[in-house]
């Protein structure tokens, strides 16, 4: 769980660092052996990006 917007700003970076090596995998990878290496990154960003949105769509709370 995301508690604050500094740890939002971390795990964006997080999500953009996994997308960076999703992108060099496609280029380097064997086509045979990318859905396996892929796939592990695909899912920690897709869990990392509904922790995002989860943080996102919680008011903020009132000071």
């Amino acid at each position: 769980m995301i508690p604050n917007d500094e740890e939002l700003k971390v795990t964006r970076e997080r999500i953009r660092k996994f997308q960076e090596w999703l992108a060099q995998m496609r280029r380097t990878a064997r086509p045979e052996e990318f859905q396996a290496l892929a796939s592990g990154y695909r899912l920690e960003v897709e869990r990392v990006q509904a922790e995002v949105m989860e943080y996102l769509l919680r008011p903020v709370a009132a000071a």
